[in-house]
């Protein structure tokens, strides 16, 4: 007789026995640290200077995904937040709601997920909250973390000037693509696979290198193409882009021929925008290609086409790159 599957129930948001079971049987197993260990309402903690502070909740679809699951993608989306404004990830709250019925298993393993991603960056969980609905109020699992980081630098878009160079992290739109095949049901799961990673150590060595980090923006809903449009927007300069300067994988420009897309517009979850100035800009690149080798730098910023983002083939053709309107993919992160 097949063993009946440990599940989640209400009783395990009720405050009693059950919840303590999951808090220090599952929670504390794979997250637990000096300040979490306290099980005080609030963590208390020290600061030495400027602090950045972010938040954001995680609902992805499927829950698990080639490269990456909702437990990883929480993290890295959190401690990402934090790395782009130039802090050192530190601390983190977490906080769930669980919908009941889902298995104890899938639960123990996007915390096992969220617990190897946190040390990529150092960052702890010192905090948080469990909340479990009744069956059908919540897909499955919501994951809300937020994050506060030491800030070692002040990028911001509102520094960058004429001349600058654009560079990205890595090729572009696999997490989008990922997730686009596998709700397709395509059989990619060798030549694709998400983005989702932690930026920090990337950033970290552009920091150590004496990279002046002018502005830095991670590529996720609306990818490429919604970063640079915001920045030539706010700026109100041109951004002018190589097209054949985009790193693109074979994988991922396949499937948007065959769907339509534009790779610039695809979700990314570790992947960044960078900008730095013209003198800077092979260091930054040489800094990058040590993570990953098909970093490049994609274009620069001008004194025309002020707002506008322009692209310029192969052939010397020039065409926007738009800003991405409505939804592509939904419940991707």
């Amino acid at each position: 007789m097949k063993a009946q599957q440990r599940c989640i129930e209400l009783s395990h948001g009720g405050g009693g026995v059950e919840m303590s079971q999951l808090i220090h049987k599952l929670f504390f197993k794979y997250l637990g640290n000096d300040i979490l260990l306290r099980d005080e309402d609030a963590a208390r903690l020290q600061f030495n200077g400027p602090v950045a502070f972010t938040t954001d909740s995680f609902t992805v679809s499927p829950r698990t995904f080639n490269g990456g699951d909702l437990g990883k993608i929480a993290i890295a989306g959190t401690v990402n937040d934090l790395a782009m404004a130039g802090a050192k990830p530190q601390y983190l709250s977490c906080g769930f709601i669980i919908e009941e019925g889902l298995p104890f298993a899938e639960l123990e393993q996007l915390v096992q997920s969220m617990a190897s991603e946190l040390a990529k960056s150092g960052a702890k969980i010192v905090c948080g909250d469990t909340k479990v609905v009744p069956k059908g109020a919540a897909d499955g699992l919501f994951i809300n973390t937020s994050g506060i980081g030491e800030c070692l630098a002040a990028p911001s878009w509102q520094q960058l000037q004429v001349g600058d160079q654009i560079l990205v992290s890595r090729d572009i739109g696999c997490h989008g693509a990922c997730i686009l095949a596998s709700r397709e049901g395509l059989t990619l799961e060798t030549e694709l696979a998400s983005d989702c990673d932690t930026l920090w150590p990337a950033v970290n060595a552009l920091l150590e290198a004496g990279i002046d980090c002018k502005a830095m923006r991670d590529a996720t809903r609306g990818g490429l193409a919604a970063v640079l449009n915001e920045w030539a927007s706010g700026r109100e300069l041109g951004i002018e882009v190589t097209e054949q300067a985009l790193p693109i994988a074979p994988a991922v420009q396949g499937l948007c021929e065959l769907f339509g897309f534009e790779p610039a517009e695809l979700a990314n979850e570790g992947t960044f925008v960078l900008a730095v100035s013209a003198d800077q800009a092979e260091q930054a690149l040489a800094v990058l290609k040590q993570f990953h080798t098909s970093a490049a730098i994609i274009g620069q910023i001008s004194d025309s086409h002020h707002g506008k983002v322009v692209q310029t083939s192969p052939w010397g053709s020039k065409r926007y790159m738009e800003l991405p309107k409505g939804e592509l993919l939904p419940r991707i992160c």
